[in-house]
C-alpha cells in the first residue's frame, strides 16, 4: 500500500536505488569472508544481538569463534568496510553482499543493534510525521517506504525469521479543539501533496480502536503508514549477514582512517590491527558526531538528540490497540506478542542517555490520554537512546570529499524507516564508483554531505 494518492510526488531521477535484496554482481566477492582474523589479533569474537525478549540466545546465532572458525580467519582486506554495527550499517552491508561485493562490518560496541535501533519504536510514518517546510524529506520518506516490502522479504527469506513487519495505516489523534485544529492543518497539507489521508470523527475513530480515550475529538486515518520491530529487523540482518558469511565484528573500534594517496583505503582498530577496504562506509549514527576516526574536515555536523521510551506488556490475544497510535505528544506503536512501545521525548541532552523518572511520567501521562486501557498492562522498562540529529533533518548519505569515504548517519527520527533506501542507495554507489562529492540523483540527493561542505561536528 503506498502512502501517495492520484499523481503523487515528482519520479525520481536516474540514480533511483535499486531493490535492496536483488542479486547483482560487483567484481569479485572476495576470499574467507566467513573468517576474520587470527587468535593472536585479539579481535576474534563475532557477537550478534539475542532475539528480543527474554534472556535466551537463538541457536542459530553464534557468539564466539570456534576453533576451526578461527583456523580461516586471515582475510584483511574487503571491498568495503562498514563502521556501525546499527540497522543502517547492517542494511548496507546486506545490500552490498547481495550485489557481490565483499564486505564486512565493524561495530564498536559488544553487540550489534544496541544503540538507537534497540531503542527505536519502529514506526513507519511517511506520512502521519509529515512537517510544514519539509519537503526533501517527505520525498526521501516516501521513497523508502516504497522499497520497505521488498526489503523486509529479502531479510525474512534470508534469516528465516519474521520481522513483524505490518502496514495497517496510522492514526495520528486529537484529544482537544487545538489540537483538532492544528491536524487539519496537516492534513489539508497531505492533501494538497496528493498523499492518502482522511480525517475520521471520534466514533468512527472509536469503531476501529476501540480503547481510544472517549474524549478524543478526532483524528487522521494515514493509510500508507505502518510499523516494524527494530529489535527483530536488527537481529534478522544480523542472522542473515552470519548466513551468508558475512563478518560482523563487536567491541572493534575504529580509531584512525587509513589513507593511501588522496583516498580512504582501510581503517586501523584500537589495537593496532589495519582492514583494507575499496570504500570505508561512515554509518555509526549519532556518534559520527565526535568520531576521531573521520577527519574533522569533513565529520558531518551530527549532534546527539536524546529520546527515551517505554515498554508495557499486555495479552496477545486481546491488544489495546491494532495499528500505530500518535499524538502531539507521543506514540504507542503494538507489537504482535502483546508488548507496547510508547515514545519517545527529545532532549538536546549532549551524550547523556540515563532514563529520568520526569521522561518515563510525561510518556505515560499522554499516552494514558490517547488510550486509558495502558493503566492496565505490566510495566516492562524504559531505555534512552540517541538520535542523529542533521542541521536540516535531512541524513547525509553519499561520497565524502575524501575519495573512498562515504557517509551514512544522520537519519534523526527516520533511522527505522530509511533502511531501505540508504542501504540501496550506498550499495548503487560502491558499485558505481562514485566520485568524491558526487551528489546522487532522485529523492536521496538533498541527503548529500556536500550541503555541509566546510561545516563540521
Amino acid at each position: 500500500m503506498s502512502g501517495r494518492r492520484g499523481g503523487g510526488l515528482p519520479a525520481a531521477g536516474s540514480w533511483r536505488p535499486g531493490p535492496v535484496g536483488s542479486e547483482q554482481t560487483c567484481g569479485s566477492p572476495g576470499e574467507g569472508l566467513r573468517g576474520w582474523l587470527t587468535a593472536a589479533d585479539r579481535l576474534n569474537l563475532i557477537r550478534v544481538m539475542p532475539a528480543p525478549g527474554s534472556g535466551r540466545r537463538d541457536p542459530r546465532e553464534r557468539t564466539d569463534l570456534n576453533a576451526a572458525d578461527t583456523e580461516n580467519t586471515r582475510q584483511r582486506s574487503f571491498d568495503a568496510i562498514v563502521v556501525g554495527g546499527g540497522l543502517i550499517g547492517l542494511s548496507i552491508a546486506f545490500a552490498l553482499d547481495r550485489r557481490g561485493v565483499g564486505t564486512a562490518v565493524l561495530e564498536a560496541g559488544q553487540r550489534v543493534g544496541r544503540s538507537a535501533s534497540w531503542v527505536a519504536a519502529g514506526m513507519l510514518a511517511p506520512v502521519g510525521e509529515l512537517d510544514f517546510g519539509e519537503p526533501a524529506l517527505l520525498e526521501i520518506n516516501l521513497a523508502s517506504s516504497d522499497l520497505y516490502p521488498d526489503f523486509v522479504a529479502s531479510v525474512e527469506a534470508a534469516a528465516g525469521r519474521e520481522v513483524s513487519y505490518r502496514r495497517l495505516g496510522g492514526l495520528h489523534v486529537a484529544l482537544d479543539r487545538d489540537e483538532a485544529e492544528a491536524l487539519r492543518r496537516v492534513l489539508e497539507l497531505q492533501l494538497r501533496l496528493g498523499l492518502n489521508s482522511e480525517w475520521l470523527g471520534p466514533s468512527d475513530c472509536r469503531r476501529i480502536e476501540p480503547g481510544l480515550s472517549s474524549g478524543l475529538n478526532g483524528a487522521v486515518m494515514a493509510e500508507g503508514d505502518g510499523m516494524v520491530d527494530p529489535r527483530a529487523l536488527t537481529s534478522a540482518l544480523a542472522l542473515a549477514l552470519e548466513r551468508r558469511g558475512v563478518p560482523v565484528l563487536t567491541s572493534a573500534e575504529v580509531t584512525e582512517l587509513e589513507i593511501s594517496g588522496d583516498r580512504a583505503a582501510g581503517v586501523r582498530l584500537s589495537d593496532g590491527s589495519r582492514l583494507a577496504a575499496g570504500t570505508v562506509i561512515a554509518a555509526g549514527g549519532a556518534e559520527t558526531g565526535r568520531a576521531a576516526w573521520l577527519p574533522r574536515a569533513i565529520r558531518p555536523p551530527i549532534r546527539p538528540v536524546k529520546g527515551q521510551v517505554l515498554e508495557l506488556r499486555g495479552e496477545a490475544a486481546a491488544p489495546v490497540c491494532e495499528r500505530m497510535l500518535a499524538s502531539e505528544r507521543c506514540y504507542i506503536v503494538p507489537r504482535p506478542d502483546g508488548r507496547l512501545v510508547i515514545g519517545a521525548t527529545v532532549e538536546e541532552m549532549g551524550y547523556d542517555v540515563s532514563v529520568t523518572a520526569g521522561g518515563i511520567h510525561e510518556l505515560l501521562r499522554e499516552s494514558y490520554r490517547v488510550l486509558p486501557d495502558i493503566a492496565e498492562l505490566e510495566f516492562l522498562g524504559a531505555t534512552a537512546g540517541l538520535r542523529p540529529g542533521t542541521p536540516d533533518n535531512l541524513p547525509v548519505v553519499g561520497p565524502s570529499a575524501t575519495a573512498g569515504l562515504v557517509m551514512a548517519t544522520g537519519h534523526y527520527r527516520n533511522g527505522i524507516l530509511l533502511a531501505p533506501i540508504t542501504a540501496s542507495t550506498v550499495a548503487d554507489m560502491v558499485e558505481h564508483g562514485a566520485e568524491p562529492g558526487q551528489t546522487p540523483e532522485g529523492p536521496m540527493a538533498a541527503a548529500t554531505p556536500s550541503r555541509f561542505a566546510g561545516a563540521t561536528a
